[in-house]
């Protein structure tokens, strides 16, 4: 059964980070639901941080994205995600698919963590400016390496569905696909240069992105205030030095 209340999710009021994957979930499904940190100012923020506090919640989670859907309160991106997914019909049907289906958000999950490391590679703790040399060299690492790698698995996954249509999961969209859109675009912010010079190896990814795009609720909402622009506080920043 899907909750008469809109669903809340709890996640930092500035940036996209890694709440963005769920808020594409939400958007795509059409269901309501309130960005409680952003539209409750201080309020928002204590009840955010609240649900990181196992002190008022028996499960709390180590670091937001958190949903709260009813009397569940749901941590980590992958974890929402599949939830959201089986409840809105982002998600295959079968287990084998839904598996399959948080196999690879788990992947996704594992680049974002490639990227942000690429500009705070020592410590999250230190500012960019206090570790640039380092940055500089895994930003290099990533990507003429581990970009492409990625990326290509991802192409390859799209290649080798054996449904039809350009999705990643199964023969209609899902939570997987908002996630790749997601993916593409934050790199094309982060990393133009390298973005466009490779771009010509992931035809099916690229064209993913742009069909995810297209879809009048995620096309609807990218042109809304609730799109936070990408910016230099979030997960996929944009450092020239870093994207040569």
């Amino acid at each position: 059964m899907h909750p008469t209340a809109p669903y809340q999710l709890y996640y930092w009021p500035g940036i996209q980070g890694r709440g963005e994957f769920v808020r594409l979930a939400l958007e795509a499904a059409g269901v309501a639901y309130v960005d409680v940190a952003r539209r409750r100012g201080e309020r928002g923020m204590e009840a955010m941080l609240a649900s990181l506090d196992g002190a008022v919640t028996a499960h709390p989670s180590f670091a937001p994205p958190v949903l709260r859907a009813g009397e569940l309160l749901i941590g980590q991106t992958a974890n929402i995600l599949q939830f959201l997914g089986a409840r809105h019909g982002l998600a295959p049907r079968a287990q084998q698919g839904r598996l399959w289906a948080n196999q690879l958000q788990l992947t996704i999950a594992d680049i974002v963590n490639e990227v942000h490391d690429c500009h705070h590679p020592l410590s999250t703790n230190l500012y960019y400016e206090q570790q640039q040399p380092a940055a500089r060299t895994r930003a290099a690492d990533f990507t003429a390496r581990r970009l492409p790698k990625y990326l290509g698995y991802f192409e390859g996954v799209l290649v080798h569905n054996p449904a039809r249509g350009n999705h990643a999961v199964g023969g209609r969209l899902s939570y997987v696909d908002l996630s790749l859109f997601q993916l593409v675009a934050g790199l094309r912010y982060a990393f133009p240069n390298a973005m466009a010079r490779q771009q010509q190896a992931w035809p099916r990814l690229l064209a993913l992105h742009d069909s995810v795009a297209a879809r009048p609720r995620i096309a609807a909402y990218l042109k809304s205030a609730r799109r936070l622009p990408f910016n230099e506080d979030g997960i996929f920043r944009h450092y020239p030095e870093l994207d040569r």
